[in-house]
This record gives structure tokens, sequence and C-alpha cells, in this order.
């Protein structure tokens, strides 16, 4: 081998081995992640003025304002004011549903496909679920890149 294409050899070695440690350290996420997302429960700060990840990341519960104990309503959760885009990169792994710290469902969400995560709970409260005649509903829901989530609502039982 002569001394040239040894050198032309070692440059591009040393140009590929460049490329592959700076794909390796950007890692598989086109988006940066902040870790200090995923330290505690994200809510919503100030609901006058939420932030553009708040808008697209807290969980949105939409229940009637007042129910009759026993009787069935539809609560429906959502992922942001503005739905939350699902891609192979950035997706919603899962929404949970709790009434009065009491698990009612759960929904496992997959990072394939293009979906916009909404999901509604067929729900019936018993009078003594409520002794002070209000209830609290909690939705919560995990991001891949912007963490754990959640929102509460109050309705009334009858």
């Amino acid at each position: 081998m002569d001394r040239r294409t040894f050198i032309k050899g070692a440059v591009v070695g040393s140009i590929t081995a460049g490329f592959a440690s700076t794909a390796s350290a950007t890692g598989f996420y086109p988006q940066a992640v902040d870790q200090s997302l995923f330290e505690n429960i994200n809510r919503v700060k100030d609901p006058a003025k939420k932030t553009p990840l708040e808008k697209s990341h807290a969980p949105v519960i939409t229940a009637p304002a007042s129910v009759k104990a026993g009787e069935i309503f539809i609560v429906e959760v959502s992922i942001g004011e503005k739905l939350h885009g699902m891609s192979p990169a950035h997706w919603i792994q899962d929404i949970e549903f709790f009434v009065a710290n009491e698990p009612a469902g759960r929904v496992e969400l997959q990072p394939k496909g293009f979906l916009n995560p909404k999901v509604q709970f067929h729900v019936t409260l018993p009078a003594n679920i409520a002794p002070g005649g209000k209830v609290t509903l909690v939705a919560t829901q995990h991001c891949n890149l912007h963490g754990y989530w959640e929102s509460r609502h109050d309705i009334q039982v009858g």
C-alpha cells in the first residue's frame, strides 16, 4: 500500500467515525428531551396562561358538572386542548382514569400509526362514593418525551 492510499483511507475512516459518534450522541429522538419533566407530576400551573407544552400534554377531562348516583354518564379524556399527535418518535404511552383516587380505567397506546389520543369512559357512581356530594375525577398520561401529566375535574353527585 502506498502512502497516498493509506492517508485517504485514514481520512475517510476518521470522518466516518466522527459521523457515527455524532449520531449516537444525539440519540434516537429528533427532539431534545427535557429530563426535568420526568422528575415530578406535571400539571397546568396557570389555567389562564397555559404554555404550549401544557396545551398539548395536560389531559382534558370532559364530564357533566353534576350527575345522579347510580346513573351512567360519559367521561371523555383527551390529551391536550390541541390534540397530541402520535408518531414513532413522540407518543402518549397510556391514559389512566381515576374516580376518587380509585383506578377506573387505563388505555395503552402504541407509537405506530398516527392517532389523536382521546378515550371515553362510561361511569356509574354509587351514592356512598361522595359523602360530601363531590367527587374528583383524575386523568393522567405518560408522554415518552415530556413525562407524566395529570389533570383533575370535580363533579357533584346527587
